[in-house]
């Protein structure tokens, strides 16, 4: 028998099936933790998401904003899902992203531990 073609969908199992997180319980933890929003309000995981709703998830430091177009029962590849949803995210900027790391500061080997006058300069560098 064949698959009768989806009219709903679980919003943590769609978010999770075009791609938005990269697994289904990081959907669910951001549903829980009030980072998705179904045209403006913030939804559980098992919310019942409809055709034409406007759906904003936080993910990381960007923020994407998706339109249901159709619904999914399992995770396909990024080309196949492109007719599921439209989006609407703003690009990022890249000048706004902070750095991932915090340089360490390098010592010559051999030289031992920083003094008191050395620590009080190194903590002023990084409070800079």
């Amino acid at each position: 028998m064949p698959d009768a073609p989806l009219n709903e969908s679980r919003i943590d199992k769609w978010l999770w099936a075009i791609r938005v997180f990269k697994s289904r319980s990081s959907a669910i933890d951001a549903c829980k933790a009030g980072h998705v929003k179904v045209d403006g309000a913030s939804v559980k995981p098992s919310h019942i998401v409809k055709i034409n709703q406007t759906i904003e998830a936080r993910v990381g430091d960007r923020v994407r904003i998706v339109k249901v177009l159709g619904f999914l029962d399992k995770r396909l590849s990024a080309k196949d899902v492109q007719p599921f949803f439209e989006d609407h995210s703003p690009v990022p900027d890249p000048g706004d992203r902070l750095p991932n790391f915090i340089p360490v500061p390098l010592r010559i080997k051999g030289t031992g531990r920083p003094t008191k006058k050395e620590r009080r300069q190194l903590d002023s560098w990084q409070e800079d």
